[in-house]
């Protein structure tokens, strides 16, 4: 996730936005070849099943099919579709995937390339979580889980921390702007770490603060704040799975690993589907599978309905991301240089970042063995000292549980 030299993790959108510069038109021009479905299918299917690493890679192997191999877009027009997928609400990583293929073949060629870059990690995970989750799972992959499920919170902290660079240097100009980025950065830690289920309306409540504190007089953020109230409505049984996939498909911004905090209270306190050990294996799951980190949602499916609950919250959490591209991507250069959208993720990002932090919190706490602790603390050495990526902190942390378990270690 963190092993490449663009430093693009999982929880990085921001960062990614800040390196490309300021906003530059893209006007996109059409491939020097009509690209066959059938190449689309099996190209964006390879990417699928290969895209171990997280958005580094799956950035990198669109560049080099699309760009240096096949030359179907230019580089300009490439980093600006990265620099507007990051401005995007939900997995960057598969939007810019979805974007590249609706570039080749329309919306025929977005939908196809997008579902068949996703399959490959939903059928991994899906197996993986009918392993995990059964009544008796085998001693090996408990102990992986827990090892890698230690490893979670040094992760959150890790990923917070690479986020703070770029979103300071986001600040509004003028007086002021220091003290709401600290004040959105402290009320989406405290969220997250106290009262998870109103970290949405936090997020977008911070977003909406500084729309309006910058705002033009003919720009209103009402349809922003409006979503937030949907969540009041859904009660239990598949309503429920199907708000906490939408909230991390459709509003979950900064980046992947926002999802945690977003689904971590849904997930083990109010509904009880999974408790906070099982929690953490899912998350330890969904990082280590290819694709984008949101497949954790199809986890989180699966143990509260089963395999038809692992599909469904998959779909409704991919859904906004296909929805965002074939709307969005003729007018992606009017998304980067709207300034309600740069003046909301101008409030939501601090408190993003703030969010993930407090999410380690509860993390920590959900460690349920003591030979779990020295893993964390060698966790964060591995991603804090060592600077190392984010990856190998999870493989080394479950490589490490299933030794202690095949030993006998208590699991």
């Amino acid at each position: 996730m963190c092993e490449s030299s663009l430093h693009v993790s999982r929880s990085d959108r921001i960062v990614h936005v800040a390196r490309i510069g300021a906003p530059t038109k893209m006007s996109p021009s059409p491939p020097r070849e009509r690209v066959r479905l059938l190449v689309i299918a099996r190209e964006w299917s390879r990417l699928g099943c290969i895209g171990f690493g997280g958005p580094p890679t799956h950035i990198a192997l669109l560049r080099k099919l699309c760009v240096d191999k096949n030359e179907w877009m230019d580089a300009s027009e490439f980093e600006d579709a990265i620099a507007t997928t990051n401005l995007l609400p939900g997995p960057a990583s598969t939007q810019l995937a979805i974007y590249c293929a609706w570039r080749l073949r329309g919306r025929v060629g977005a939908i196809l390339g997008g579902v068949c870059f996703i399959i490959p990690g939903l059928v991994i995970i899906l197996a993986l979580s009918s392993v995990y989750l059964a009544h008796h799972p085998p001693t090996w992959i408990l102990g992986a889980t827990a090892g890698a499920g230690a490893a979670v919170s040094a992760v959150a902290l890790s990923a917070a921390w690479r986020l703070v660079p770029a979103s300071w240097t986001r600040r509004a100009p003028g007086r002021g702007a220091t003290a709401r980025w600290t004040i959105y950065a402290v009320i989406g830690g405290a969220t997250s770490a106290g009262v998870g289920e109103y970290l949405v309306l936090a997020l977008i409540g911070c977003g909406v603060v500084e729309i309006l504190l910058r705002r033009r007089p003919r720009q209103s953020p009402a349809l922003v704040v409006a979503g937030a109230s949907a969540h009041l409505a859904v009660v239990g049984g598949l309503g429920a799975l199907t708000w906490v996939a939408l909230k991390v498909g459709a509003l979950s911004y900064g980046g992947g690993f926002v999802i945690i905090p977003l689904m971590q209270h849904d997930v083990v306190t109010t509904y009880h589907w999974m408790n906070a050990t099982q929690f953490l294996g899912a998350v330890a799951l969904g990082q280590l599978t290819p694709g984008p980190v949101v497949q954790t949602v199809a986890v989180v499916g699966c143990a509260a309905a089963g395999i038809g609950g692992g599909l469904l919250a998959a779909a409704v959490a991919f859904t906004p991301s296909f929805f965002f591209v074939l709307v969005g991507a003729p007018r992606f250069d009017r998304v980067r240089t709207n300034n309600t959208v740069r003046s909301f993720f101008a409030g939501a990002g601090p408190a993003v970042i703030g969010a993930i932090a407090g999410s380690a919190i509860p993390l920590g706490l959900a460690l349920q063995f003591t030979w779990q602790i020295p893993i964390l603390a060698g966790a964060l050495t591995w991603l804090f000292v060592a600077r190392r990526g984010v990856v190998s902190a999870f493989v080394l942390a479950g490589l490490t549980g299933t030794a202690l378990a095949l030993a006998g270690v208590h699991v």
